[in-house]
This record gives C-alpha cells, sequence and structure tokens, in this order.
C-alpha cells in the first residue's frame, strides 16, 4: 500500500506537504482493519494558504484559452484509463467498495471527465435588446473564481471529480476537502492525477481535516464564492446556514429516502431485480438507493418471496473478491446504527423476513415487512443493507407513501404501461425518477439533484455552467444618453 503514504499529505499550492495540526487522520481498510494511512490535520492557517493560492493562480486560469484548458482532462482521463487497475484497488482497500462498486464509480468518473472537457467551451455571452436607443447589452458568463468542495465518503473519487473538474474546465480554481474516512479517493489521488495531466499549481488545493481541527473556516473563508457540498442533511443544513450568512451560494447535494414503486402490472422478476441492485449497491451507501420497496397488495406475496430468495443469494464479504456483492460498511459507528435501525424497527412490531448480522464492519442484508407506519425507519436514510417492503392499494396510495418523507432525491416506478408510470412519477415530490429501471443513477448532462431535504440546486451538464458562473450585464451607449440634470 505504498501509493497510501505517498499521498497521505496536504496539497497547497502546488506543495505535497504534511499538516501542521497536532493529530492525525488515520485512514483504515474498513474490510481489514489495516491501517492505510495517517495524515496530519490541515489548520486554519493552512485552509487559508489553500484559498489564498487558489485566488492567486485563479485569475491567469480564467484568462487561459478555454482550447487550452481543456487539454488538462484529456490527459486525465488518459491517465485513470492507463491506471484503471491501480484506481480500482485503491477504491477497494480504502471505503471497501466491491470490485463491481469500483469499476463502476471509475466509469463514471470517465464519463464525467469527458463531459468536464466539453464544458470548457459550453459558456456562451448574450447580447440583449435595450429599450435605450445607441445602446448594446452584453452579457458575459464568468468563472465565480473559487469554488470550495466538499466530499463525501461513499463514491469520494467519482464525487470529487463532478464538481472538481467542472469547476476548474470552467475557469476557477478549487479548495477541496475529502471525507476523513476517504482523504486519498476523494482528495490527494485526485490531485495526484490532476498534478500529472499538467494543471498549473495552486489551482486545485486538497485540505485533509476535521470540523474538530477548523470550524467552519472552509465555509466563512472570505475567498470562495460558491460551496458545493455533497453529504447528509443535518450537515448541510449547517453549510447552507453558515454559507447564507457570509453571502456565498451553496450547491447541496444530500441525503435521500428513494421509493422504488411497483404497480400491479409490473414485470414482477425484472422489478425484484431493480428493487435488490437499488438497495443493495455498495452496501446500501448510496444516496439513490431504494430505502423503500413499495408494491401493490396484489402482488406482495409474490414480490416479496422472491425479493427475499435473491437477497438470500447475495455474497458479504472481501471486497476484493469479483464474487462478493456486498463489502463492509464505511466505519463502525455506520455498522452499529444500521443494526440499531433494525432493531429499532423489530422492536416496534416490524417482521424482520429476514434478520442481519454485524461481523466487524461488515453487516449482512436485513429484509423488513409489516413496519409501523409510525416507525422512524420509514423517514430516516438508512445507509446500509436494509430493505424495507411497503404494500399499497392503488397508485393514489403508492403515492401518498412515496411522498410522506421529508426528502425528494431519486425514485422509480415499475409498470406495463410506461405513461401510466410517467404520470404517477410527476406525482412524486422529487428530482429525479426513473420508469422501469433502478433508482441509482446519474448521467454526465441530466440535472441531477434533489427537493425537500434532499438538496438545493444541480449538477451536470448546464447546471454546472449555472453553479460555477456568474453573469455580468456590461452596457455600451453607441450614441449618447439623454440625463434630466
Amino acid at each position: 500500500m505504498s501509493h497510501f503514504t505517498d499521498l497521505a499529505h496536504q496539497y497547497i499550492d502546488g506543495e505535497w506537504k504534511p499538516g501542521s495540526g497536532s493529530w492525525d487522520i488515520i485512514d483504515f481498510n474498513p474490510y481489514t482493519g489495516e491501517k492505510l494511512a495517517s495524515i496530519t490535520v490541515a489548520t486554519a492557517e493552512e485552509v487559508d494558504r489553500a484559498y489564498r493560492a487558489a485566488e492567486r493562480a485563479q485569475e491567469a486560469w480564467a484568462e487561459t484559452n478555454p482550447y487550452t484548458r481543456r487539454l488538462v482532462f484529456e490527459r486525465a482521463l488518459r491517465i485513470i484509463e492507463d491506471r484503471e487497475e491501480e484506481l480500482a484497488a485503491t477504491i477497494i482497500a480504502e471505503l471497501g467498495g466491491t470490485r463491481l462498486k469500483a469499476a463502476f464509480e471509475l466509469h463514471l468518473a470517465k464519463e464525467f471527465l469527458r463531459e468536464a472537457i466539453q464544458l470548457a467551451l459550453r459558456p456562451e455571452g448574450r447580447i440583449l435588446p435595450s429599450p435605450v436607443d445607441g445602446k448594446e447589452n452584453r452579457v458575459y458568463r464568468l468563472p465565480v473564481g473559487v469554488v470550495g468542495v466538499i466530499s463525501p465518503f461513499n463514491f469520494p473519487f467519482l464525487l470529487s471529480l463532478k464538481s472538481v473538474a467542472p469547476a476548474l474546465a470552467l475557469g476557477n480554481a478549487v479548495v477541496l476537502k475529502p471525507h476523513q474516512n476517504t482523504p486519498i479517493c476523494g482528495g490527494t489521488l485526485v490531485a495526484k492525477i490532476l498534478e500529472e495531466a499538467g494543471l498549473p499549481a495552486g489551482l486545485l488545493n486538497v485540505v485533509v481535516t476535521d470540523i474538530a481541527e477548523i470550524g467552519d473556516a472552509l465555509l466563512t473563508h472570505p475567498v470562495p464564492k460558491v460551496i458545493s457540498f455533497t453529504g447528509s442533511d443535518k450537515i448541510g443544513r449547517h453549510v447552507a446556514t453558515v454559507c447564507a450568512q457570509n453571502f456565498k451560494h451553496a450547491v447541496l447535494e444530500l441525503g435521500g429516502n428513494s421509493a422504488l414503486i411497483v404497480l400491479d402490472d409490473a414485470d414482477l422478476d425484472y422489478a425484484v431485480d431493480a428493487a435488490v441492485f437499488s438497495r443493495f449497491v455498495h452496501q446500501g451507501q448510496v444516496c439513490m438507493a431504494a430505502n423503500r420497496i413499495l408494491v401493490d397488495r396484489r402482488l406482495e406475496a409474490e414480490f416479496t418471496e422472491k425479493f427475499v430468495t435473491k437477497v438470500k443469494t447475495l455474497r458479504v464479504g472481501d471486497p476484493a473478491d469479483p464474487a462478493t456483492h456486498i463489502g463492509p460498511l464505511i466505519n463502525s459507528q455506520q455498522a452499529e446504527s444500521v443494526s440499531a435501525a433494525v432493531e429499532q424497527a423489530v422492536a416496534a412490531g416490524a417482521t424482520a423476513l429476514l434478520h442481519g448480522t454485524a461481523e466487524g464492519n461488515l453487516v449482512s442484508p436485513s429484509v423488513l415487512a409489516d413496519v409501523p407506519a409510525d416507525a422512524p425507519v420509514l423517514g430516516q436514510e438508512i445507509f446500509g443493507p436494509v430493505a424495507l417492503i411497503i404494500p399499497f392499494d392503488g397508485e393514489d396510495e403508492a403515492v401518498r407513501i412515496a411522498n410522506d418523507t421529508p426528502y425528494g432525491l431519486s425514485g422509480a416506478v415499475h409498470t406495463a404501461d410506461v405513461e401510466r408510470g410517467v404520470r404517477v412519477a410527476r406525482r412524486i415530490h422529487t428530482g429525479m425518477i426513473h420508469i422501469n429501471d433502478g433508482t441509482v443513477h446519474d448521467e454526465p448532462i441530466v440535472p441531477f439533484g434533489g427537493e425537500k431535504h434532499s438538496g438545493i440546486g444541480r449538477l451536470n451538464g448546464d447546471a454546472m455552467v449555472e453553479a460555477f458562473t456568474t453573469q455580468k450585464w456590461i452596457s455600451i451607449q453607441h450614441g449618447r444618453s439623454r440625463f434630466p440634470f
């Protein structure tokens, strides 16, 4: 694991150095418990240095021809393609992702880099008419300047790159803070690849640190104009509040409690496959996961039997083994909270058709039925391998149950009648929903994001231009204005 220690530094203004904090973040393999690296935390002073370096470097970068800027991302794409095996091994070791998950994350990372190459040329100015004779109105699209990015532990490589690459492609500089559990995949690995791809020093800075050390310094610092945060709604609320107080724009990609709805005319076997994948991919640590599986009562018995049968075939174990479906949760707190959620639901009267057990960070699947309507488990985001099967009578009840949550990120509707599916989907208060498919999807040019507590704003495609650029009106008076005094 030598490359872990090589990357176990802060990356500020093009230099790899240890942090100057008084304690270390220890990076563990969640499956073996092996220590991968220790990184001395960055202090608020280093956060300041990172932002100042970004501010200095950004001006020249914004002036750089966008055709030149995009060469960096073309080279980064080639580096990822050349090192795919090594990168997959890093994802498996640091976050316990299965081989399938690592391949999925890297595939999407490459797709998003291809889109970043296009984004460099996307911003367009406009000339607008004026009610004033002789006046020309120009509207310029300009980089916001410096963007702060805070990424999560579940898809750290993808979700860091997803904000970092577009922000840079559009002419901004970035300070990235990865999650403490994934400082390499979510932070320094991204910096290393872009450094090798020729990104000038200072444009991307990575600070590995913790709120315990820096407080809100990352958010309150005067330099960044936009903060792109992916994580829980609890922290997202705090980020939004602090950003608003400091006149910063926050883009928030938060948690979900998505419903996969199986209507009475659905293809049952196919719906089972979609539901099992949507709930158990990456151990259920996915914001778009199908937390709740809603099934028309006429299909409930048959669906449940087939679902449980399929879930029993999922292999729990070593994520490096290609046969493994379900690897470890990211840390012991997550494992304990998932187990506690199951126990609490069963104590409240739910039936455990499968009752998962925990061994270290490995948690085997649970499938719960007869969940009482007031059980807390129905309203929360369970970041683990726990499926809830909820029967309904008719479309209206399905819509009511699906909407009975503070979240609104993803969802799915299964039906033989596509337009019926669309009618139901339109009634669900969610940012994204899929007909006859799973709930876990992300594509480079569709607007990605949630409603309600699932976030504010969108990413991907044109939404990236919206998030990471600003508009400036410059008017030219070709004649002469008449002033009243």
